[in-house]
């Protein structure tokens, strides 16, 4: 439906009204500025849905209304974070480092001699105890403790691993380091 002049004229007779009416709503005359364009913009969006003779004002009024409680509804699910703090809190990890690091890991297990990559994944990807790998390699314990200590040494040397990125607890890294050289 085209709007025809007593249509426009309805509306821009009703915004004095639809004014004072977001003013008592918001409290603040720039939000209510803004919720009687919003109202008048949906008005015009929707004029085809507007019954002819009826009273324009009163229908103006209930889009602002329902705009209005719309928006409260939705601020008050969300949190003002002027700053971004609460948002940095919020946020996760990406996920595409965890690939990446894969990445890294296969392309250094890679540069490593058969025989250590065969011990170290053996033991520590598989669980396989020292006893079981040595079996599986047909070699003797010895062999396959230095190959795994080797190894580990390698692939930090060549994925430039230090004991600090192990993770910032002691324990944790010297449990790490322990389980590491064992």
């Amino acid at each position: 439906m085209a709007i025809d002049g007593s249509l426009r004229q309805e509306m821009l007779g009703a915004i004095p009204h639809l004014r004072a009416f977001a003013i008592s709503l918001t409290g603040n005359v720039t939000q209510a500025d803004d919720l009687v364009q919003t109202a008048l913009l949906r008005g015009l969006e929707y004029i085809d849905k507007y019954q002819p003779g009826t009273n324009m004002q009163a229908w103006l009024f209930t889009i602002l209304r329902n705009l209005f409680y719309t928006e409260r509804r939705r601020k008050r699910r969300e949190v003002e974070d002027p700053d971004g703090l609460m948002a940095g809190n919020l946020a996760v990890l990406p996920g595409q480092g965890a690939h990446l690091d894969f990445a890294d890991m296969q392309a250094a297990l890679a540069k490593l001699s058969v025989e250590q990559r065969e011990a170290l994944l053996l033991v520590a990807a598989e669980g396989v105890s020292y006893e079981e790998a040595a079996q599986i390699c047909g070699t003797n314990i010895g062999t396959i403790k230095s190959r795994v200590n080797r190894a580990r040494t390698r692939l930090a040397e060549l994925m430039e691993l230090s004991l600090e990125d192990l993770g910032p607890d002691r324990l944790v890294r010297a449990s790490l380091f322990l389980h590491a050289t064992l």
